[in-house]
């Protein structure tokens, strides 16, 4: 019984795992959003072009943060594999 309690993976560390990626992910869409809105917002009032250069910068910073997310969906699923392995052995 003792034995297979060293071997698996608890239940805390999938829930530390989880609680990681979405903050990671929600940073990472959050902080290019905001930015570029704000850049835009600012163009937007300088060159007096409302609502176009922060719909541009939207549009931009979906695109990095898609990015960003897809690099990170695939090295948090190596990660989550290892994890697993763990737990199975």
């Amino acid at each position: 019984m003792e034995e297979t309690k060293v071997n698996k993976t608890s239940d805390r560390q999938y829930y530390t795992f989880a609680l990681r990626i979405i903050g990671d992910f929600g940073a990472s869409i959050a902080i290019p959003v905001i930015v570029s809105v704000l850049i835009g917002q600012y163009l937007d009032e300088k060159y007096q072009r409302s609502p176009l250069f922060t719909i541009i910068a939207f549009v931009i910073s979906a695109l990095i943060s898609a990015k960003i997310i897809h690099k990170k969906a695939k090295r948090y699923g190596i990660l989550y594999q290892k994890l697993v392995d763990n737990d199975g052995t």
